[in-house]
């Protein structure tokens, strides 16, 4: 699921893949529900392809959206109206070992609006079987290679 949510630079919100045409994608956003092209030459980064810098390593954007969602109870954040302290710190509740010199206040505040549209749009569940399937197969791969 996660991977078919896309950000295009220089447009509002999320985006659901829709279809796949010459040269562009046709996409739908979250909010409200239109169906737009976006071209070649548009930035499109999928939100399974993102992770968020930890002093270990990184951490993908899927794993962090569940934390957050445990955190609140699957419930929106009003980032809004907090500080950048506050950010900061609610944000070190969900990721304890988040890299402090790499990771900005302004990209916490955009992974909670992010997490805040997704749960609006009704997306339950961040972490797709297609992940976790990988994920289980590069585990196996690395305890072959150990043993």
């Amino acid at each position: 699921m996660i991977k078919r949510i896309l950000s295009i630079a220089g447009r509002p919100g999320l985006y659901r893949l829709v279809n796949q045409g010459k040269n562009m994608l046709i996409v739908e956003s979250l909010t409200t529900g239109k169906r737009t092209p976006a071209y070649s030459h548009d930035k499109v980064v999928s939100l399974g392809d993102i992770s968020i810098y930890t002093n270990e390593g990184d951490v993908p954007l899927y794993d962090v959206f569940e934390s957050i969602k445990e955190q609140e109870q699957g419930k929106s954040v009003d980032v809004k109206a907090m500080t950048d302290q506050e950010v900061r710190e609610a944000f070190r509740k969900v990721l304890p070992e988040f890299d402090d010199d790499r990771v900005y206040t302004n990209d916490i505040r955009k992974v909670y609006a992010w997490y805040n549209q997704l749960i609006a749009a009704g997306v339950e569940k961040f972490k797709d079987d297609e992940i976790a399937e990988d994920e289980a197969a590069e585990a196996a791969e690395k305890a072959d290679a150990a043993e």
